[in-house]
């Protein structure tokens, strides 16, 4: 399985970014997609997750901000970031875990639930 995460770049405070996150050879709709990110020396945080149902979830400091959507004709899965902060500055990695598997339970952002990671991608926001 390879992820591929892209999109990311350097942004002003309030600019906007979409990252995506491209699934090769998968049926992405079948999978539970999550967004995760790092700063150095932190662990990784949980930003969002669309499961293979359709329902989304968001970390509190991004609601009303982030948007998670899939493509699964393109096995895509985008997060469309507006209004963005400073603090969101970090690497971006996605994850994904096949939907079929019994155990995928909250909290999502363990990131122990997540069976396969694209490599990142990095966003900068300057003040």
């Amino acid at each position: 399985v390879q992820l591929q995460a892209s999109g990311g770049g350097s942004v002003q405070g309030g600019g906007s970014l979409r990252l995506s996150c491209a699934a090769a050879g998968l049926t992405i709709s079948r999978y539970h997609v999550g967004w995760f990110r790092q700063v150095p020396e932190k662990e990784r945080e949980f930003v969002a997750l669309i499961k293979s149902g359709g329902s989304t979830y968001f970390t509190d400091s991004v609601k009303g901000r982030f948007a998670i959507s899939r493509d699964s004709a393109k096995s895509m899965v985008y997060l469309q970031m507006n209004s963005l902060k400073p603090e969101d500055t970090a690497r971006y990695y996605c994850a994904i875990r096949n939907g079929l598997r019994v155990g995928f339970a909250y909290p999502y952002s363990n990131t122990g639930l997540y069976d396969y990671w694209g490599q990142g991608t990095q966003v900068t926001v300057s003040s």
